[in-house]
């Protein structure tokens, strides 16, 4: 059973959301904080220990004191509650005095939220825009999943306005970044290439799953410089923990070159949610259909 938008998990138990941050938290103020979305198949995270590892890492980076067993707990109950869906934890460095530095005291706010399960949004192909806005990659923040994400709201109302589906990211350097929602490849033949972390990139918990799993479809995988240029013309991948892999059906207009790459990776990916999950994506509703090449 999938729990509604009036309940949420506050600092170790469910309560109703009116009221549910205080007025002076740093998460609500200064947007200080960070957090996590992760898939939710028959009560169990896919690939929760890696979600709650890069959690705990962006969490140590900006020295906010958690432990991995309070948020191991919170999401394990948020799981629990959704059944099929999605779960998002947020960490915030909790309510303190004006200011920007750090509070003497930190208490951090943990806040967690469910989501029904969108099976046609699940490979689904997507379209997309470049928008003018630039990642920064000189910032530690473009690796991790902070609550600010004002640019990405902006690209995304930019990119609807026109018609797609995502914007399309290129860092201060005019290097492929990411999309507002999903980590990129491009595929080369039976080669997927995909932007450097260091290129202002998050370490997407899919981004890394394809890495790892390419080889055993037959295709091999590298974090290399990537440069519009280099792009186009070329089949390229979206993913990300909801989307899972979308082939990017049109860009800045231009309807792209499909590939069976994202297919293949997808009937693995299947595979191996089912394996973890006890419940495969297309027993829920998702479809490979939209990863066909077209004729």
């Amino acid at each position: 059973m999938t729990a509604g938008a009036d309940v949420v998990w506050l600092d170790g138990e469910f309560r109703p959301v009116e009221a549910a941050i205080a007025a002076n938290d740093r998460g609500l103020l200064l947007a200080d904080g960070v957090f996590d979305t992760a898939l939710v198949l028959n009560a169990r995270i896919f690939r929760g220990e890696d979600h709650l590892s890069r959690l705990l890492g962006a969490c140590a980076f900006l020295e906010i004191p958690v432990e991995a067993a309070v948020l191991r707990s919170a999401m394990q109950a948020l799981a629990l509650r959704c059944g099929d869906g999605s779960i998002r934890l947020t960490v915030t460095r909790g309510p303190a005095p004006r200011g920007l530095a750090f509070p003497a005291e930190t208490r951090p706010t943990i806040l967690g939220s469910v989501a029904p399960l969108a099976p046609a949004m699940m490979f689904r192909p997507v379209s997309l825009v470049t928008t003018p806005i630039r990642r920064n990659e000189t910032s530690p923040t473009a690796r991790m999943k902070t609550l600010s994400y004002l640019d990405a709201v902006l690209a995304t109302q930019e990119a609807k306005a026109k018609g797609a589906d995502d914007a399309l990211f290129l860092n201060t350097a005019g290097r492929l970044a990411s999309t507002a929602l999903a980590n990129l490849f491009v595929v080369e033949a039976d080669r997927l290439v995909t932007p450097r972390l260091s290129d202002g990139v998050l370490p997407g918990i899919m981004r890394r799953w394809v890495i790892d799993v390419a080889p055993e479809v037959g295709l091999t995988a590298a974090e290399v410089e990537v440069t519009p240029q280099a792009a186009r013309g070329r089949a390229m991948i979206a993913t990300n923990s909801l989307r899972l892999i979308a082939p990017v059906a049109r860009l800045d207009g231009d309807a792209m070159p499909r590939s069976e790459a994202a297919r293949s990776l997808a009937a693995r990916l299947c595979e191996t949610i089912a394996t973890e999950c006890g419940r495969d994506p297309r027993d829920a509703g998702a479809s490979l259909a939209g990863l066909a090449s077209p004729d």
